[in-house]
């Protein structure tokens, strides 16, 4: 079986041949088959890779990331922030403006996309963040999205202080939030699911 190098083909592999078991079917949750022309829509408009509904039918958008098993020592997730080298101004926002969806899925695989993806067996790590939740404590300042030259989050008085980020060629910022302090803070009311961010 061949490799996937694009992060984007690599995290679609993943959901298909594991998330779906091994992260949806435990909690109950069916993906919703979507028309591919509507899919795209909210996929560049809202942020939403995938619909699901659960054991009460009420449906849930969820965005996805999944890594390679050499990201394993890290514990965030990033949401890309800005894009302020575009000449469209309107394209200068990015995805946390833009996103829309319920959920973050982000895992950490057990293999290396540039191997064969069927070594691929479980994850190392994953959670299901409540994005709304998220947002939330931005908006009351219990997150806050910092330029301050830091690498990682801190965590102050309670707050988590996250750092916003550069790619080396200058294409767009991004800030990562830790979720061993979305667990540590908040636990249960902001992760939904999760193996290996706490016992």
């Amino acid at each position: 079986m061949s490799a996937y190098t694009s992060d984007r083909a690599f995290t679609d592999y993943i959901h298909r041949h594991l998330a779906l078991d091994l992260i949806y079917t435990p909690i109950l949750w069916t993906q919703v088959d979507l028309d591919a022309a509507y899919a795209e829509k909210i996929d560049m408009q809202q942020g939403i890779d995938y619909i699901f509904r659960d054991k009460n039918g009420k449906l849930k958008t969820v965005q996805e990331r999944f890594r390679e098993v050499k990201y394993q020592r890290y514990s965030d997730f990033t949401i890309r922030y800005r894009r302020d080298g575009n000449k469209h101004q309107d394209r200068q926002q990015s995805e946390y403006y833009k996103m829309k969806a319920d959920y973050f899925t982000y895992g950490i695989t057990n293999c290396y996309k540039s191997a064969a993806l069927d070594r691929c067996t479980d994850f190392v790590k994953y959670a299901i963040i409540d994005l709304k939740k998220v947002y939330e404590k931005i908006d009351a300042g219990e997150i806050i999205i910092r330029d301050n030259g830091k690498i990682f989050c801190t965590l102050e008085d309670r707050k988590i202080i996250c750092p916003i980020k550069y790619n080396h060629d200058g294409s767009s910022s991004f800030f990562p939030i830790e979720i061993g302090f979305l667990v540590q803070i908040w636990g249960k009311e902001i992760i939904l699911s999760q193996k290996g961010f706490m016992s």
